[in-house]
C-alpha cells in the first residue's frame, strides 16, 4: 500500500486536544483537511506525523509547543489605554480582536486582561506555549 511522502497531497482527519484533554479543533463530521506534505502549510510536528502513513491508519501523537505554534513570546504583549479602542467594544478576557500593523496589515490579537483605564493584548498564537496532542486519520493520498 502507498505510504505518504514529501510532495503528496493529503487529506486528515484531526482532533486536536490540549495536555488535559480539552478538544481546541477537530474536522470529524465536516470535510478532512487537505494539505501538500513539505509545503510548511501546517505545524512541523503535524506534518512530520503524516510523512509514511497509509489511508486509513490512525495514529495519535504529541507534538510539543516548539514543534507547533512555538513558545509565548512577552514581546508580542502590549498594554495600551482603553481609550485607543472603540467605546462600543464589550471587552471580555479571551476576545480575539482585529488590529493593524503599521503596514496596514491586519493581525488577530487576543484581549489577555483589562480594567478602566487600560488593556493588555496578546499577539501570540492562542496555542503558543502549549503542548497538542492530536488524533489523525489519513484519510486518502490525492
Amino acid at each position: 500500500m502507498t505510504k505518504a511522502k514529501n510532495g503528496d497531497t493529503v487529506k486528515v482527519h484531526y482532533t486536536g486536544k490540549l495536555t488535559g484533554g480539552e478538544v481546541f479543533d477537530s474536522s470529524v463530521n465536516a470535510e478532512p483537511l487537505q494539505f501538500t506534505l513539505g509545503q510548511q502549510q501546517v505545524i512541523p510536528g503535524f506534518e512530520d506525523a503524516v510523512v509514511d502513513m497509509q489511508p486509513g491508519e490512525t495514529k495519535t501523537i504529541e507534538i510539543a509547543a516548539d514543534d507547533a505554534y512555538g513558545q509565548a513570546r512577552e514581546e508580542l504583549k502590549q498594554t495600551v489605554q482603553r481609550s485607543m479602542l472603540p467605546d462600543e467594544i464589550d471587552l471580555k478576557v479571551g476576545m480575539q480582536l482585529t488590529a493593524q500593523n503599521q503596514n496596514g496589515q491586519p493581525f488577530t490579537v487576543t484581549v489577555a486582561e483589562f480594567d478602566d483605564d487600560n488593556v493588555t493584548l496578546d499577539g501570540n498564537h492562542p496555542l503558543a506555549g502549549k503542548d497538542l496532542t492530536f488524533d489523525l486519520e489519513l484519510v486518502e493520498i490525492v
